[in-house]
């Protein structure tokens, strides 16, 4: 009889003992409760559908038909159909945002804003890195990260020696891709081209191109 007592004292401090474990291992698996998340307010630039609408429209009726007759009378390209816009993928610019952040921040200054370039494909096979030109002739966007001088927005990149250079100072009226003075009258209603050789270049760019663009989508507006 006490024997049997013993082995049932300890069948029920080993299944004690078990299910303590279970429940601790239970707890320690359970996920970390989070705070909910405060709702981010829109910007106050975001605009309603109608005034993008009208926004395109107006490109429409305005752009659209001057780029195209240019082409046609300079390429002799009927087919031509004008860009209308670039896009990019989302993770491709959470990396880029990341990317000019950690660089501005090494080189110690603080990113005003994010400037967004009009410009226009050369009418060739390849550019000057050997990259393949994938839509010639097409117009383009391309973005770069500004810091702010004497109250001025400047584009900027990262020189040799870590810190934030200005744009201007390496392509300016002097640099490489500059146009005259003679010819800003004639190139005024269209956009900057890439079509001018740049020079030699040391540091890096932040600059960034070569999203997805192509004529109307059909699924917008």
């Amino acid at each position: 009889m006490k024997n049997t007592r013993k082995i049932a004292t300890l069948l029920l401090g080993s299944m004690f003992l078990i299910l303590g474990a279970c429940q601790e291992k239970t707890k320690k698996e359970e996920p970390p409760h989070e705070e909910p998340r405060e709702r981010v307010k829109p910007p106050e630039q975001i605009i309603s559908l109608e005034e993008s609408k009208e926004l395109y429209d107006n490109y429409s009726k305005n752009r659209v038909e001057l780029i195209q007759s240019y082409e046609r009378e300079e390429n002799d390209d009927e087919k031509f159909k004008a860009a209308r816009y670039t896009s990019w993928d989302y993770k491709t610019l959470k990396q880029y945002m990341a990317f000019i952040e950690q660089e501005a921040k090494d080189a110690k200054v603080d990113i005003s804003t994010v400037r967004f370039y009009f410009g226009n494909y050369p009418n060739k096979e390849k550019f000057p890195d050997g990259k393949k030109v994938v839509h010639p002739r097409q117009n383009s966007i391309f973005m770069l990260p500004t810091i702010k001088i004497d109250s001025l927005d400047y584009g900027f990149y990262i020189g040799e020696d870590g810190k934030a250079k200005l744009i201007k100072d390496a392509v300016g009226a002097k640099g490489m891709g500059s146009i005259s003075k003679n010819d800003e009258k004639s190139y005024a209603g269209f956009a900057p081209s890439f079509s001018s050789p740049p020079a030699l270049f040391a540091g890096q760019s932040l600059n960034m191109n070569h999203g997805s663009s192509g004529p109307p989508p059909n699924n917008d507006f």
